[in-house]
């Protein structure tokens, strides 16, 4: 079982974002982007540009807190 858990999944542009915010936060988080693995691997995908945000199961309620924020202010300026 893993330690990471996802706490977001979206494009390229608010992913970085996010994740720029959490390092703000002296937050671990991992991207995983299964369309650039696919393509590594020679295998295809039909959602290009969609990645994962993950942290470490011990930084999660910091986290969802981050994302939280982050999502409300996206629709406030929406």
């Amino acid at each position: 079982m893993s330690n990471y858990i996802k706490v977001y999944s979206g494009n390229f542009i608010d992913v970085q974002r996010i994740f720029n915010e959490l390092e703000k936060e002296n937050i671990c988080a991992v991207i995983k982007d299964e369309s650039e693995s696919g393509r590594l691997a020679g295998f295809g995908s039909s959602i290009l540009g969609f990645q994962e945000i993950h942290v470490h199961k011990d930084e999660l309620d910091r986290a969802v807190l981050t994302v939280q924020e982050y999502a409300s202010e996206e629709e406030y300026q929406a």
